[in-house]
């Protein structure tokens, strides 16, 4: 038997996708350097090899079997994990991509591991319609301008107070570039993994950031490299952007939620961030992540804040499909339909960009299907709901100027 929804399943299940947030691919020669089960969990360490005991884990096994074409006994994670060592890697990579329907990938460079083992972001563009664009990672790139300078000045006394002005007029001068760079769509915070989502919309006095940049000297003498995770420093750099991506209406994205034990899960709820949300209201803000596990409060600030935008992506494949159901219910609860957005937040690999996609179009098509079927939407409602979601609220709050390909899954004659 059929979809029970024709057009409805049309949509879930072919429409293009702005893939609003991920990160690149593992270059061919690293795509063993780091290890697999991250394909399906956040966990770091021991615990990492507890997730092949994961219903996320189970359902990405059997997906990725059929892709493969794996059988039988062969069929389980350690069957795919060896099957996939057998292709050539731009095999892989085509055969994950193709059946996406992915038109367009925002990516986000700053990824610890990126700049050492992963592709620049263009490189992608041989498996989408169209080119794929940049996301601003500010703390990584106040962490690039503030080691630059240091490294420049190891031989000399630099006083804190100069310290302070030439790296801010620096890292100010970057993020207005970046304004005007077509290539640049938007950017992002991680706030929520260095000091929590509770940025203060208060200014800091000269004396908390040259307190800050001090406790930086001494990291970079101790350890050659840098790390912000200072508050009072972290929340002036936000505030900087959150200023510069108003006056562009270039959309900033905080992570929220969904992450590794690097963050205090506690500081993770978009709850925190209502007073910086005040404080800008001219800034367009996008909650990654479905912010997972606190779902309801993103769709709360995104229903009374004209400026704020939910992200649902990163539960796929991360959590279990009832889970996945659960999470697009609760967005749909509160939430204008017409500011939500989807991402893979994929990383490293193109198997996480199959497996998301996959499972979110499989997904949205039985939440809404069951929206229907109940009288709550029409199934032209329930399409529209799907274009918007997929494609066209991202395609205007990025100010992509694109025109979907409704043919992208199409059999090719």
């Amino acid at each position: 038997m059929g979809p029970m929804y024709r057009e409805l399943a049309k949509a879930a299940f072919g429409y293009p996708i702005i893939d609003n947030h991920a990160h690149p691919f593992l270059k061919s020669k690293h795509r063993d350097a780091i290890q697999y089960e991250v394909l399906i969990s956040e966990a770091h360490g021991d615990a990492l090899n507890d997730a092949v005991h994961t219903l996320p884990c189970l359902r990405a096994a059997a997906q990725l079997s059929q892709l493969f074409g794996l059988i039988g006994d062969d069929a389980t994670w350690e069957g795919v994990k060896k099957k996939r060592l057998e292709f050539d890697y731009a095999e892989l990579c085509k055969l994950c991509m193709e059946p996406t329907g992915i038109q367009c990938i925002l990516f986000d460079d700053g990824l610890g591991g990126v700049a050492e083992m992963a592709e620049e972001v263009n490189w992608h563009d041989q498996y989408t319609v169209s080119p794929s664009k940049r996301i601003v990672r500010l703390e990584v790139e106040g962490q690039n301008i503030l080691q630059d300078i240091l490294a420049a000045n190891v031989n000399s006394s630099l006083s804190i107070d100069i310290l302070c002005d030439t790296f801010l007029k620096e890292f100010t001068n970057y993020m207005v570039n970046t304004a005007v760079d077509d290539h640049v769509v938007g950017y992002k915070s991680v706030a929520c993994y260095r000091t929590g989502l509770d940025v203060d919309p208060a200014p800091c006095s000269a004396d908390e950031l040259y307190e800050c940049l001090a406790s930086v000297i001494e990291q970079f003498k101790e350890k050659g490299s840098i790390r912000f995770e200072h508050k009072a420093l972290n929340d002036h750099l936000v505030k900087i952007v959150l200023d510069i991506a108003g006056k562009c209406k270039k959309p900033i994205q905080f992570h929220t939620g969904l992450g590794d034990n690097d963050i205090t899960l506690t500081k993770s709820s978009p709850a925190h961030m209502q007073p910086i949300i005040k404080a800008f209201p001219e800034t367009i803000f996008v909650l990654l992540h479905s912010s997972y596990p606190y779902t309801r409060d993103a769709g709360y600030l995104t229903s009374v804040y004209k400026n704020v935008y939910l992200d649902f992506g990163e539960i796929f494949p991360f959590i279990s499909a009832d889970g996945q159901r659960t999470v697009v219910h609760q967005v749909l609860e509160l939430a204008p339909t017409n500011k939500i957005l989807w991402s893979t937040d994929a990383a490293w690999w193109p198997e996480r960009f199959y497996l998301a996609t996959v499972q979110a179009r499989q997904v949205m098509y039985e939440v809404l299907a069951g929206f229907v079927s109940k009288g709550d939407l029409t199934e032209a409602q329930a399409v529209s709901i799907v274009k918007m979601a997929f494609f066209e609220n991202a395609n205007r709050i990025y100010m992509l100027g694109l025109q979907p390909n409704v043919s992208i899954l199409s059999p090719q004659s």
